[in-house]
């Protein structure tokens, strides 16, 4: 791993410690459960490279993010995108 990675995981870390609970996306791991949208919240859905596909929810407004390598999803910042 490069030092890149490794700090890029460490801030993850951090940023996950410190967020509130709220934060979190409705999330649903097996494809069967529907997840459904309220008013100003849009259904996120993305398939990881090994076929695991993941679906939650995320205010209009935001981006949905995902990310591959630690296999995790969220719904992004208005300002920062999926930083």
């Amino acid at each position: 791993m490069t030092a890149a990675r490794i700090i890029a995981g460490a801030i993850l870390a951090v940023g996950l410690a410190f967020a509130p609970a709220s934060a979190f996306a409705q999330q649903s791991k097996s494809p069967e459960a529907a997840v459904k949208a309220g008013k100003g919240e849009k259904v996120c859905r993305y398939r990881f490279p090994t076929g695991e596909k993941r679906t939650w929810v995320c205010k209009k407004e935001e981006p949905c993010c995902a990310w591959d390598a630690i296999k995790y999803v969220k719904c992004g910042s208005t300002i920062t995108g999926c930083l």
